[in-house]
């Protein structure tokens, strides 16, 4: 496997700047297969996960990476898991909300997205 703490780095860089700009772009992120929790909430596949971005209650959203965290996954295959916390800000918020959301891509002719974790951290 390349380094994977390069490939969390891109990937991280990519998904958040995507989800920021144009969240129906991360479709191609997700396969029939992938599954997402966001808030405790599950859908799976790229039509359902996507539905579910888009249907967020804001409009301008902006995402600051505090932490990436990253571990090779699943042995005899390219897979890597993806801890990220960090801070969001949503349409004229000026109190940024703090996040954790972990990944697992797994390669199959480039790497997607195979879980996706969402929580808002409450203190």
């Amino acid at each position: 496997m390349n380094n994977f703490s390069d490939i969390a780095k891109q990937f991280v860089d990519y998904y958040y700047q995507t989800f920021d700009s144009d969240r129906s772009s991360l479709a191609p992120l997700y396969r029939d297969m992938s599954m997402m929790s966001w808030e405790g909430t599950q859908m799976q596949g790229p039509k359902n996960i996507v539905e579910k971005l888009v249907s967020l209650p804001f409009t301008r959203v902006a995402h600051k990476v505090t932490t990436i965290d990253t571990q090779p996954s699943l042995p005899n295959v390219n897979a890597v898991v993806i801890a990220v916390t960090g801070q969001l800000l949503v349409d004229d918020e000026t109190k940024p909300q703090q996040y954790t959301q972990l990944f697992q891509l797994v390669e199959d002719g480039g790497f997607f997205i195979y879980n996706d974790i969402f929580r808002l951290n409450y203190a």
